[in-house]
């Protein structure tokens, strides 16, 4: 059996995102990119839903991306990777596969992590697909934005797997569906 996490920067305040959308907040400093470069390590498949993977695609396998952050560029462009979407037809990202059922998701083997994708997260936790949750809360109140959690329409029990500071402020939150 697979292992599927959801991996997420917050606000304090719970917004992933400012009031026109922005990510322009989060505190990423040498030690973010230190354990962002260790969890890619830790996986086998990337998982996004259709506007995540928008971004993403838009972004990585740029020239840009490659020069700023070469290892990531390198990690995120080389893993297999799944968008899970009913819009979507065709990825044109390497290695790319477009799925419209996210129960397929446990017939892969291996580590996969949604990065992002908050929607897909709500639906998998919905459907107990999700076996770890990571948040990452930075040290920012955005004041406005879009919430995690904004389509979701029950109660998700969730326990504290683990918490872990960071110099920069900001602080890693694991869950498990409890």
């Amino acid at each position: 059996m697979n292992r599927i996490f959801s991996f997420h920067i917050v606000s304090v305040d719970g917004y992933y995102q400012g009031p026109e959308g922005e990510f322009d907040w989060p505190n990423t400093d040498e030690q973010f990119n230190e354990f962002a470069v260790a969890q890619l390590r830790e996986i086998d498949t990337l998982v996004f839903g259709r506007r995540t993977y928008e971004h993403m695609a838009a972004y990585w396998p740029t020239a840009e991306a490659l020069e700023d952050d070469p290892e990531v560029a390198g990690l995120m462009n080389s893993y297999a990777k799944i968008v899970v979407s009913h819009t979507l037809t065709a990825a044109g990202w390497h290695n790319t596969e477009v799925i419209t059922d996210p129960a397929l998701l446990r017939s892969r083997p291996g580590t996969l992590a949604v990065f992002g994708s908050s929607e897909l997260t709500t639906s998998l936790l919905a459907a107990r697909l999700i076996d770890e949750l990571r948040v990452m809360v930075h040290p920012v109140v955005l004041g406005a934005g879009r919430p995690l959690f904004h389509t979701a329409t029950r109660r998700h029990p969730l326990a504290l797997a683990q918490s872990r500071t960071f110099s920069s402020g900001n602080v890693l939150l694991t869950y498990r569906p409890a």
